[in-house]
């Protein structure tokens, strides 16, 4: 059976990410008490996508004619109005509200007074990219988890998946245009030893090829690190994909050694290799995880 190009998620996407989550609390202590968090917060994305019922769903054709002529049929600009991710958003926090500790409770109440203005400022800062100011820049990861609710449904729900992207736009997300967090080389029967792309925001897969930068396309000046243990073995199921050409970076999540790697999970538990990296000062990152939003400098 051939591999397929494009993989859409399903509704079980946060639930094994919730559980891998929690794996790595045992296994990452320094970053345990920021995991345990992000768990809760991700099993809170599960709780409402699972079981709440969306106040707006879009027409069976709506995205026909994007998928037709090949256009991301859930583009962020296009949708971003529309899609009522603020309702998620008020779910999501509900679902949080009794398994956050005190230090958290502030974030919550302070989304929950904010105007619909004020949240849509929120979200474009997480759509594209930006780190927001020191008193926002708390509360985008919490906006980033409930825009990945609304686009995961929404990505669940099309009639069949887009084309694989080509040319320019092959690093970014054929169904809503999204970058990477990082890729996967899968261990699946049918797809087992391919490398695919996952999407930051709606959690679609596209296949990429192996040994190929995934910002330039050059495979002459790859090279693969990664966080050695005690004995000089990768402490994690994760290699920081590493291009010469363009001095970007993109983390290669490994099922072939973990069957339960996840994307968002890993990334999070890894951030000791993203440091390593920015302290060379050769590499730059190029996935982007909205749930790990930095400050500008």
């Amino acid at each position: 059976m051939e591999a397929p190009n494009v993989v859409l998620p399903n509704a079980k996407v946060f639930s094994k990410r919730a559980t891998r989550l929690r794996e790595l609390v045992q296994q990452v202590p320094p970053l345990d008490e920021f995991l345990a968090f992000m768990a809760r917060l991700v099993q809170a994305q599960h709780q409402v996508l699972n079981e709440r019922e969306p106040s707006w769903r879009p027409a069976e054709d709506a995205f026909d004619q994007a998928l037709k002529h090949g256009l991301p049929p859930l583009g962020v600009q296009a949708l971003k109005r529309d899609v009522p991710w603020s309702e998620d958003l008020l779910s999501m926090l509900d679902a949080m509200e009794l398994h956050v500790g005190e230090a958290q409770r502030p974030l919550l109440r302070t989304l929950r007074e904010l105007s619909r203005e004020q949240l849509d400022t929120l979200a474009d800062d997480v759509l594209e990219a930006r780190p927001g100011d020191e008193t926002t820049r708390p509360l985008l990861p919490l906006v980033a988890a409930a825009l990945q609710i609304s686009w995961m449904r929404l990505a669940i729900a099309l009639p069949r998946p887009p084309d694989k992207p080509e040319g320019e736009a092959k690093g970014l997300c054929p169904c809503c245009g999204s970058p990477p967090v990082a890729s996967v080389i899968h261990n699946e029967r049918h797809r087992a030893g391919v490398r695919y792309l996952h999407c930051s925001l709606c959690a679609t897969e596209w296949h990429l090829e192996r040994l190929k930068c995934s910002v330039c396309d050059s495979g002459a000046k790859l090279l693969y690190l990664t966080l050695d243990d005690e004995q000089g073995k990768p402490a994690m199921p994760v290699q920081a994909e590493s291009c010469g050409e363009c001095h970007s970076y993109l983390k290669v999540m490994l099922r072939e050694e973990h069957g339960r790697a996840e994307p968002v999970a890993d990334d999070l538990a890894s951030l000791a290799l993203d440091i390593l990296l920015a302290e060379q000062g050769e590499y730059g990152r190029s996935g982007y995880n909205p749930l790990l939003i930095a400050g500008g400098d």
